[in-house]
């Protein structure tokens, strides 16, 4: 199916989100919006979920120390049981001191290392892979406004109420929904 996406660009950040506002009021979906710095309070504008990092952190964290625990238990316990400085060498409990500084260590490497591959991943910032930039000057001075439209009949009714919110520019791209 066929769809516009419709770019209304701004001058002003105030301006970008009582224009929000105004269009979530008449009924339109606001997909995304690109500005040269962090804007405060437009995530709850677009209503974007809270993050579920910590949770996905957490998970690796919990990956990499059973690894660490694994690969102490089988290395200093299963496959070579050396006795190091007259500590028992012959259940994994008694060691457990020993082992917390290399657990401590591949928790926290686990959990960076994914975290920065799902980082990549969710934001689609893979190798190759250019950022689509809509405007030019969105990176030095512009706010740009995503609206995606699927039904052609809502198309001009749309570019009025955008062009009507204080938009400077507004802009119609062809996009493939699936």
């Amino acid at each position: 199916m066929m769809a516009k996406r419709i770019y209304g660009i701004y001058e002003d950040e105030e301006v970008l989100m009582d224009a929000i506002t105004s269009l979530k009021g008449n009924g339109v979906v606001c997909k995304d919006v690109q500005s040269p710095f962090p804007i405060h309070g437009i995530d709850k504008l677009l209503d974007v979920p809270r993050t579920r990092i910590a949770i996905v952190s957490f998970m690796f964290g919990i990956t990499g120390t059973s690894l660490a625990l694994l690969m102490t238990w089988y290395m200093m316990i299963s496959d070579w049981p050396i006795n190091i400085g007259g500590k028992p060498n012959m259940m994994f409990y008694m060691n457990l001191p020993a082992f917390i500084p290399v657990t401590f260590e591949l928790t926290v490497f686990c959990a960076a290392h994914g975290m920065a591959l799902t980082f990549l991943l969710r934001s689609k910032l893979l190798p190759g892979v250019t950022a689509p930039i809509p405007h030019p000057r969105v990176t030095d001075d512009k706010f740009v406004l995503h609206v995606d439209v699927k039904d052609e009949n809502k198309l001009n009714e749309v570019v009025s109420l955008i062009k009507s919110s204080g938009a400077s520019e507004v802009m119609l791209k062809s996009m493939q929904f699936s």
